[in-house]
């Protein structure tokens, strides 16, 4: 490896936003925010939208999906579908 044009490693600690679990790690990213680790180091804190604490994959949690608002959206865009009554056992009743 070449020296001097890798960027440095250095301890920063990630937080999931949505959870607020934390975990130290290695990264070249850096923050002006601070947290302080239970080792007693002061460490840069960068939060992040997803980590394997909340995304669906790994929890195995699906995501709530908007079925009624897709739904409407079609109508709106096709119109609303004629019920088929010629058929016992289709339409209202």
């Amino acid at each position: 490896m070449k020296t001097g044009i890798h960027p440095d490693y250095h301890p920063v600690v990630f937080e999931d936003s949505s959870t607020g679990k934390q975990f130290l790690t290695r990264s070249t990213s850096t923050s002006t925010r601070t947290v302080e680790w239970s080792d007693g180091n002061t460490y840069p804190l960068l939060m992040v939208d997803v980590t394997s604490d909340s995304h669906p994959f790994w929890t195995g949690a699906n995501r709530v999906m908007d079925t009624q608002g897709r739904v409407e959206k079609f109508e709106r865009k096709y119109g609303k579908r004629a019920k088929d009554t010629s058929q016992p056992g289709r339409g209202e009743g």
